[in-house]
Order: C-alpha cells, then structure tokens, then sequence
C-alpha cells in the first residue's frame, strides 16, 4: 500500500488548473487563493514569491531560479514578480481548443521569465494530517542534481510546453499530476532522519508504518489498538503512545479519520448504495455510518453526495 498515493487521491476533487506564465521585467503578479494548493515551477529566468499584506500567516519573500519549485499548501494571496518593489496586477489566462493548459503574458520589454502556475483542487474541508502538516511554502530547487526524479518531470514539463506537439494533450496533464507526487516525496525526503515525530517519522518507522498500511488496505476491518499493535509487533501501550507522537492523534481517532475520508471519496466518485459504502467502511449499519459522517462533514451522506454533484469544478480558464 502506498500511503502518499492514497491521502492524495483520497483528497482530489478534480484535474489540477494549469497556466504557462511568461513575464518580461517589469512584471509582477497577483494570484488569488483558490480551494486547493498552489503551485508554481520555474521553467527560465527568475522571479521572486512575495506575500501579500493580507496574508496570514505571512511568509518571507522567496528568490526562485531555473528549474524550482513551490507547492503552496495553503494557498493564500501571493504575488510572483521579477523583483520585489515592481507593483502586480491581475492576470487571466487565455486557453485555445484542446489545449491542455492556458497561456498568459505580461510586463515590458526586459528580461524574460517562464513559469507552469497552477493548482490542485483539494478537499480542505478535513485535510489529512500528512498535507496539514506541511509548511506553509515548499520550496524545492532541483539544480546540482537535486531531487533527480522532480527534476526530471520539470525537464519533461519544459519540453512539452516549449513546442507543442501530437499527444501533448494527455501528456502535460498526467506530469502536473504526477509532479504532486513528486513534491510531496522530495519534501518527505528532505525531513531530518533524526526527526521523532510527524508523517516523515510516522513512514519509515518500523512500527507505525506497518499499522498505517494496514488500516490503508482494509479501513473496514474491525481494527482495535490491541490488534495493530500485534500487527506491529510490540505491546499496546507502546503501539499507543508512539503512534499518537508520530501520527499526532491516537489510533482509533486516525481510524476513524481514514474510514470518513474513504467514505466522502467514495460518495464523490462512486454510485454505491449507502449501505454499500457503510460496509466498505466499517461500519455494520447504515444508520451508524450516517451518523459518524455527519459528525465529520456536517452533512448526511446523501446530502454530501448531491452537494459534492452539484458543485461545479472550478473554471479551468481562471487563471489558477
């Protein structure tokens, strides 16, 4: 069971909105926050990413180069410009048809920066602790042989874009996909091998980890702490308490959290009948599942389903 894999798809609601950015100095910016996360990709030249003075927290400008990256968990108000005093204006991104991504230019006549600017479309309602925990900037530079596999998708993504050719379509879409991946792996690799407590902790820990998977593979089996900690290999009260300092919450309590958002992806994705996905999920009536989903969403789950339906997935041609 890939762990990374499923939190992700457990809170993708729809196909990340993408915009080839090219600004010529003087250019600066301004980006909205949209329900997601935010990302950004230096394709040539620099830039600079700069906090608004409405955001909050607030974070330090950030001098970006050729071939970096920024994955903006929260994905507040921000500006990108070619240098920190220029003033930012609003852009919108302009997408010819069947072009899998949109195009916006700006700025004068001085030196030119490529940027890939987009966003995943998340779930926040509940995010999962792995993405919670996660700065506020992510801030990865792939030059000198940093993060080869990252490095490689942003070398393929340049390619793509800077000549558009037969199956171009299918295959920028599928990169920015799996540049999410690649993101949030290069930054798990980055955490100290000494840390003691978060998800980088929690997945390679020899005893923790086996219990992740395995609540992962079957949310619907009638786990207890006595029954991963066997499955760990250690005693309860051990399983128990180094679980919630690397997890950050107790074992059941993640349980619980795993089934609901298994649950609310279903609802989205599927058809299933509700006691169908009251079964998938552990619970052995229908009317218990729609009582602890309530207390996780607000909603029952028909009424998450029809709301999840009825919401249109954000305009692709809004620049992200």
């Amino acid at each position: 069971m890939d762990i990374l894999t499923e939190v992700l798809g457990s809170m993708r609601t729809g196909r990340p909105a993408s915009v080839r950015t090219e600004g010529r100095a003087p250019w600066g910016l301004s980006l909205p926050p949209v329900a997601g996360a935010g990302f950004h990709v230096v394709l040539s030249g620099s830039c600079w990413l700069l906090p608004r003075d409405d955001t909050a927290p607030r974070h330090e400008p950030v001098p970006l180069g050729p071939g970096d990256v920024v994955f903006l968990g929260d994905n507040h108000h921000h500006v990108l410009a070619d240098a920190p005093g220029t003033p930012a204006e609003a852009g919108r991104a302009s997408f010819r048809p069947g072009s899998p991504i949109g195009a916006l230019s700006l700025g004068g006549d001085g030196p030119r920066t490529t940027l890939l600017c987009g966003a995943y479309h998340l779930d926040q309602g509940r995010p999962h602790p792995l993405v919670r925990q996660l700065p506020e900037v992510v801030h990865l530079e792939t030059r000198h042989g940093r993060h080869p596999e990252l490095s490689g998708a942003v070398g393929l993504l340049r390619a793509e874009l800077e000549e558009e050719r037969a199956g171009a379509a299918g295959i920028v879409p599928a990169l920015i996909d799996a540049l999410l991946l690649y993101v949030l792996r290069a930054w798990l690799e980055e955490q100290p091998a000494t840390a003691v407590a978060g998800w980088s902790a929690a997945l390679r820990d020899p005893v923790i980890a086996p219990a992740l998977t395995a609540i992962h593979e079957d949310p619907a089996a009638r786990w207890s702490v006595e029954s991963l900690a066997a499955r760990a290999g250690t005693s309860r009260a051990t399983f128990a308490r180094r679980f919630h300092t690397l997890v950050g919450e107790p074992p059941l309590a993640y349980l619980t959290r795993w089934r609901m958002t298994t649950a609310a992806r279903l609802l989205r994705e599927d058809d299933h009948p509700l006691n169908v996905v009251a079964t998938r999920t552990g619970y052995g009536s229908e009317f218990a599942f729609a009582k602890a989903f309530k207390r996780a969403y607000g909603l029952p789950p028909g009424g998450y389903r029809r709301h999840a339906a009825a919401t249109p997935m954000p305009f692709a041609g809004r620049h992200a």
